[in-house]
């Protein structure tokens, strides 16, 4: 199985796509969300070096570009962690996990147990 968590998340959103069985599902789920989670952490990384040299300025513009406005009371880091989850959100491996999660959903499997709902 890939490792990288773009590749993985397209190739887990693409083993859901004609499964039913719930367990399976939860275990892709499951496996789908640590790789959701290492993609934004790598995207936040990418995008705070990007961004280090840039002007509070250049950090708005690029905000509201990606539709990520750094609005008024928000920090810098704040600002550049919106812009970074606006980046992963719209990217294909962000838009895989969703089809999966959606898939799973659809035969009743999430990753919360029935204690936390």
């Amino acid at each position: 199985m890939e490792t990288n968590p773009t590749a993985l998340l397209l190739e887990l959103a693409a083993r859901t796509r004609n499964m039913s069985d719930p367990d399976a599902l939860r275990d892709l789920l499951s496996a789908g969300h640590r790789a959701w989670c290492e993609g934004i952490a790598d995207v936040r990384a990418g995008i705070g070096r990007e961004t280090a040299p840039l002007s509070d300025t250049d950090v708005a513009e690029r905000c509201a570009a990606a539709g990520a406005p750094w609005e008024e009371g928000m920090t810098r880091g704040e600002a550049v962690a919106a812009l970074a989850f606006a980046t992963w959100d719209a990217a294909p491996a962000a838009m895989a996990y969703t089809e999966l999660a959606e898939r799973a959903a659809r035969y009743g499997v999430c990753l919360l147990g029935e204690d936390v709902l």
